[in-house]
Order: C-alpha cells, then structure tokens, then sequence
C-alpha cells in the first residue's frame, strides 16, 4: 500500500475529510518552495499536491497558468521538482505528496527512468492532467511497481461508460472535477456535486475528492459534505503569487488552517 493510499484510508476510517493543498513548485522562485511545503502540512495539510511547471497548462486557469510562468522563469525543471520533493522528505517521512503535470516532461525522461526517480525523491502519486487511460498502461505499471498512485480525473461531462473505464483503472483516489472549466472558475454548484459524487461513490471503494473552484472555508464545507476531500490549488496560489517572500509561510499556514477547521466540523 503506498503511503498516499494509507493516509486516505486512515481519514476515509476515521470519518474525516482530506484536506489535498496544491502550489506549483519553484513559484514564486525556487528557494520558496520547500518552506511552502512544510507551511501547508503545518496549517493542516493531509497531501500535498505539488504542481510541476508547463508552458502550456491547458487545464489551469489564470493563476496556475501565471504561476508556472514565474516557475518557469527561474528554469525549473522535473528533475528541479523531483530535488525539492527530496528536501522536504529531509523533516517530513509521512505527508504524501503528489505530482501534478503534463505528460510530456515524463515522456522526455523516460516512464521507467521517472517512476525510478520519483520513488527515490519520496513522490507516491502522479496526476497527468492530458493522459487518457487508454494510452497509460506503461507509466502505471512503472508506477504501481513503485508503490506511487497515477490518479485520473472524471469531469462532469464524462460519460458512464469512460467513467467506469477511468474507475476499473484508477488508484490512490478518485479525482472528480466540480465543473466545466479551467482551475480557479468561480462558480461551483454543490448540489450537483453532491449528485455526482454520490454516483461515483456507488460505484467504486476508492476514495472520491473534488478539485476545481474550491478556494475557502464556506466552499470547502459544501463539497466536504459529499466527497471524501478536496483539493485547493489557485487560491494557495494567489497567496503566494501576492505575498512577500516573507510572508508567504504564515499566510499559507493560516490560511490551510481555516479550510482544515471548515472541514473538521463535518466529522
């Protein structure tokens, strides 16, 4: 079981919501990013999502996007990514961390070479936003091989039958996109999520978490009252993206613990 597997289960046990924290690594400059993510776990953090910078993010919407450009700006590569992971694993053996990106930067790598180096680095899952689960046989292989998780999403416009392709397929979690749209979209619908996610529930035993327009405490609480977590990415992002280089770790920290008390009150 990898450690991201044992940290869903335990919560999913014990009748809490995971709290799932996204930054993009290397924003706003690489001496930031670790800090960042002891500053999350501190703040209530149960995984860490930690985003690896592409010139062409398709999924994100303006701020992710914004954040990958200043990443990218101070050159910051997979295997940039792969050494800060390994430098938080320095103070931190237990949060899971999962890499979040697009495919080509593994295909450049290699999928063996990667899920090699990713297992050295203390990564156990991967999100690649553009591969379908058609064509990710070998990458999940290598992966499952290592004990790391490839997670898949299933948006709304997903039909039954591709989702129970994605499902029969899927470890770590079931990532269930709560709208049509880009991160960071305004408007989210808790009732048809909780529709959704009551469906997905029925259907698989894997954990179900709902990313994409959650950015605070009141809409935390609305998905965490059907889903089993939820994901916050552009609004940690803006944090750090508007904040002084100083200040950045306190208000990170701060700002977790206000979405870990929302949903600490469901339990």
């Amino acid at each position: 079981m990898s450690r991201l597997e044992d940290r869903l289960n335990g919560l999913k046990a014990s009748g809490k919501r995971a709290l799932v924290t996204f930054i993009t690594a290397g924003d706003p400059n690489p001496s930031c990013t670790v800090s960042a993510m002891h500053a999350l776990v501190a703040g209530g953090a149960d995984v860490i999502e930690l985003g690896v910078p592409f010139s062409d993010p398709e999924a994100e919407g303006p701020a992710i996007q914004a954040s990958s450009e200043r990443a990218l700006a101070h050159g910051v590569t997979l295997l940039q990514v792969l050494k800060h992971v390994e430098e938080f694993r320095k103070d931190d053996a237990t949060t899971p961390i999962v890499l979040m990106g697009y495919l080509n930067s593994v295909l450049r790598m290699g999928e063996a070479i990667y899920a090699e180096a990713a297992l050295k680095a203390g990564v156990d899952g991967l999100i690649m936003v553009n591969l379908p689960p058609e064509e990710a046989g070998l990458l999940q292989s290598e992966l499952l091989a290592r004990d790391q998780n490839l997670i898949f999403l299933i948006a709304p416009t997903t039909t039954s039958e591709r989702t129970q392709k994605i499902l029969d397929t899927a470890s770590g979690f079931v990532y269930y996109v709560s709208l049509k749209g880009t991160t960071g979209a305004a408007l989210i619908d808790p009732a048809g999520v909780k529709l959704k996610v009551t469906a997905l529930k029925a259907r698989t035993a894997l954990p179900v978490l709902v990313g994409f327009g959650i950015k605070d405490r009141e809409s935390a609480q609305a998905i965490g009252e059907s889903a089993d977590g939820v994901v916050v990415g552009s609004a940690l992002v803006r944090t750090m993206g508007d904040s002084a280089v100083d200040e950045i770790d306190a208000k990170l920290t701060a700002q977790v613990a206000q979405l870990r008390d929302a949903l600490d009150a469901l339990s």
